[in-house]
């Protein structure tokens, strides 16, 4: 189960997860962000109340990071530490942008 929020800011686009982003809970997010993204040159996830991520969702973040390095920026805020330690073990924090909480 995940819940899933946006914030619009003129070009900043905010969304804020929490839950378990996984293979049943990554569409959603997908759908999310590329209704959202037009017209969009800060996208922020707030993931600090996402409890897990799995490789679906990895390839959500990693989708959006390169729809918005054409664009603007990416950044992840508020990651936790068992959601960053999955970021260092795929690598991720080599490719995104991320501030631990």
């Amino acid at each position: 189960m995940m819940d899933l929020k946006t914030n619009r800011n003129e070009s900043t686009l905010t969304i804020t997860l929490s839950g378990r982003l996984d293979t049943s809970t990554a569409p959603e997010l997908e759908r999310a962000v590329e209704e959202n993204l037009p017209g969009v040159t800060e996208l922020i996830f707030d993931l600090a109340d996402l409890t897990y991520t799995s490789s679906a969702g990895l390839r959500v973040f990693l989708k959006s990071q390169k729809a918005m390095s054409r664009v603007g920026e990416m950044k992840l805020i508020n990651v936790c530490e068992a959601i960053m330690e999955i970021f260092e073990l795929t690598g991720f924090t080599d490719i995104l942008q991320i501030e631990e909480a």
